[in-house]
C-alpha cells in the first residue's frame, strides 16, 4: 500500500479529532490532517514512491495536492502521525460506494509510515482510526490495495483483520489512455 490553520478546512474531519486509538511511542499523536501538513505530506508521498519504485508517475505537488483536500470542493482527507511533533507518517483517504451495499464505504488510498518509525504501531494506529470513521460514519467498507510483492504489507494487514480479494483485479486509464479513452 501503497496521506496552516485548521480552521474551517478541517470541519469533514474536526468531530473526529481524538487520538485514540494510540501508537505504542507515547510521542505519536493522530490527527486529522491540516492545511500546514501539505508539503510534508507531498514529501511522504515521494517517499513512498521511491519505495514502490513509482517515481516516473509522480505528478503531486503542494500546489496540486492541496485543493483536493482543503479547496472549497475537496475530495480527499487525510490523516497525520506526528512524531515529536514532526509529520512522520500519513493516511489519504476518500469515500467511494458499493452498489451492492447500497452504502458508502471508507477507500485508502496510501498509508505510509517512515522507516524510522515503523514498528512502534504507527500504521495500526493509522488503520485502527481510520476503520472507526468508516463505522462512525455508517460505511459499509473499508477497502485498499496492496501491491503484490509487499509481503510484510499483505502479512500487517491480514493480521490486522483484513481479507485479500485474489479474483479482483485493478483496472486504470490514465493520461494519454484517458485522452482516448474519453474521445470514444
Amino acid at each position: 500500500m501503497r496521506k496552516g490553520d485548521a480552521g474551517c478546512e478541517n470541519a469533514r474531519m474536526s468531530s473526529h479529532a481524538s487520538p485514540e486509538p494510540k501508537a505504542t511511542d507515547p510521542t505519536v499523536q493522530l490527527r486529522p490532517a491540516e492545511l500546514r501538513d501539505v508539503v510534508p505530506i507531498v514529501g511522504l508521498i515521494r517517499e513512498l514512491a521511491e519505495f514502490e519504485k513509482l517515481t516516473h508517475l509522480l505528478q503531486v505537488t503542494p500546489e496540486k495536492l492541496r485543493p483536493h483536500l482543503f479547496g472549497e470542493k475537496a475530495v480527499a482527507e487525510a490523516m497525520v502521525a506526528e512524531v515529536n511533533g514532526e509529520v512522520g507518517a500519513f493516511a489519504l483517504y476518500f469515500t467511494n460506494f458499493s452498489t451492492f451495499l447500497a452504502q458508502p464505504g471508507l477507500y485508502l488510498e496510501d498509508l505510509y509510515v517512515q522507516p524510522a518509525h515503523r514498528g512502534k504501531g504507527v500504521g495500526e494506529a493509522l488503520l485502527t482510526r481510520l476503520g472507526k470513521l468508516a463505522a462512525e460514519r455508517g460505511y459499509g467498507r473499508f477497502e485498499w490495495s496492496v501491491l503484490d510483492w509487499n509481503e510484510s504489507a499483505i502479512r500487517f494487514y491480514e493480521r490486522m483483520g483484513a481479507t485479500l480479494l485474489p479474483d479482483w483485479r485493478i483496472c486504470r486509464v490514465t493520461g494519454d489512455a484517458l485522452a482516448a479513452f474519453s474521445a470514444r
